[in-house]
């Protein structure tokens, strides 16, 4: 019955109803972000928000070609933001600038600090997965992290299943070794 309402959701946002395109969101925003947010980046300029958001207008405008229902919704909606994560860190190498550290000029703005940069600062998640391969980080994000199972993370990442589970394997292996050798695990 729950596959059932799915499909029924996403054929309700196909057809550009509001309330399921809040529902597919409440669904997987936070998953996406959480996930974009533990991918290596280059790019100051972008946030890991700033990419959701544009995986989520992409998703708006070219939801009429996807074919199948919120089991497909997920991994086709994390693909398009590995695209757009991909094309930002592209773009952030061909710029090869330096911004300013917003921190230091909020005072010059009157900005009032919240406190998500030392949260996202002190992240041992993203620590953690910067020890890995690119690749092994993708797949511990995606199935750790926020969830995904190996279909979804292997169709995510443009990999077959088996391939996700051998760098899910290892990556994990590595990762007890490393917590071994600083005596945490």
């Amino acid at each position: 019955m729950a596959g059932r309402q799915a499909d029924v959701l996403v054929a309700a946002a196909r057809a550009g109803d509001h309330e399921a395109w809040r529902r597919l969101y409440e669904l997987h925003a936070s998953r996406l972000v959480a996930w974009l947010r533990s991918l290596p980046h280059t790019d100051a300029a972008s946030s890991a928000d700033d990419v959701a958001s544009e995986a989520w207008l992409t998703a708006a405008s070219k939801i009429g070609e996807l074919r199948g229902g919120d089991d497909d919704f997920a991994p086709w909606l994390f693909t398009i933001a590995r695209n757009h994560a991909s094309n930002s860190r592209r773009k952030a190498l061909r710029r090869a600038t330096d911004p300013l550290d917003v921190q230091e000029s909020a005072d010059a703005f009157g900005a009032v600090p919240d406190g998500t940069d030392a949260v996202d600062g002190g992240d041992r998640t993203r620590r953690l997965l910067a020890l890995l391969s690119p690749r092994e980080a993708e797949v511990v994000a995606c199935i750790d992290v926020v969830g995904l199972d190996v279909a979804a993370t292997a169709q995510v990442l443009g990999m077959r299943p088996t391939a996700v589970r051998v760098a899910r394997h290892r990556a994990l292996g590595r990762l007890r070794s490393h917590l071994g050798d600083a005596g945490l695990s």
